[in-house]
């Protein structure tokens, strides 16, 4: 059986990039997906690409109201969330001595407070059991030029769950791990800790 037969999902940014292939992804597993976006072209690409079970909405995560816009479309429709992936992100290279405030402005803006919104907003339509993703970037834990800005935004997003982790939980990662699923993955750290503590690391052999 696809694992997430029967699943609504919504994933912001899912027009391009990590939102395209895991909006992708869900509906070749089973799920029916919603995925928003600043560009109507883009999603309609979107759209046209997945093929099925996948419908779009236009929206900006810095406005609240097309957040709430978003949500009351998915409530009246399907009436649930599943699964929610926060996967919007903009990023613009400006040196730390050349930083602007409207370029700090639009980057926390989408990066950090859009994020938040959107988990926020749809708590509502959450189910219990419910995932919510939160797609952030190794900037957040790497320096790189003219990405100060960018890497701070990041940073925002690593929350923790207050409380002790389930065998079962910990055996799903590992199983992640020793899956094809994990086929570009190597010399990371998994943490798998509800916040901070415990970390898996995938090993591929030397070629």
């Amino acid at each position: 059986m696809s694992r997430l037969q029967g699943k609504i999902a919504v994933i912001t940014g899912g027009s391009s990039g990590i939102g395209l292939a895991t909006a992708r992804r869900f509906v070749e597993e089973g799920a029916y997906v919603y995925i928003t976006g600043r560009r109507q072209s883009e999603l309609d690409k979107a759209v046209k690409l997945i093929g099925r079970h996948v419908a779009a909405v236009q929206g900006d995560v810095q406005s609240l109201d097309d957040l709430d816009r978003i949500y009351a479309k998915v409530a009246k429709e399907k009436g649930k969330i599943d699964i929610l992936v926060a996967s919007s992100g903009f990023v613009e290279h400006q040196k730390l001595g050349e930083i602007t405030t409207s370029h700090f402005d639009k980057t926390f803006g989408i990066n950090a407070r859009g994020l938040l919104f959107t988990v926020q907003k749809a708590l509502p339509l959450i189910r219990d059991g419910g995932s919510i993703v939160l797609i952030s970037s190794i900037a957040a834990f790497k320096g790189l030029p003219a990405h100060s800005t960018y890497s701070a935004s990041k940073a925002a997003v690593r929350p923790p769950l207050n409380r002790i982790g389930r065998p079962e939980e910990l055996a799903a990662a590992v199983l992640f791990l020793a899956s094809e699923d994990s086929s570009y993955v190597a010399g990371a750290d998994l943490v798998v800790d509800g916040g901070p503590e415990r970390a898996l690391r995938r090993f591929s052999p030397p070629v």
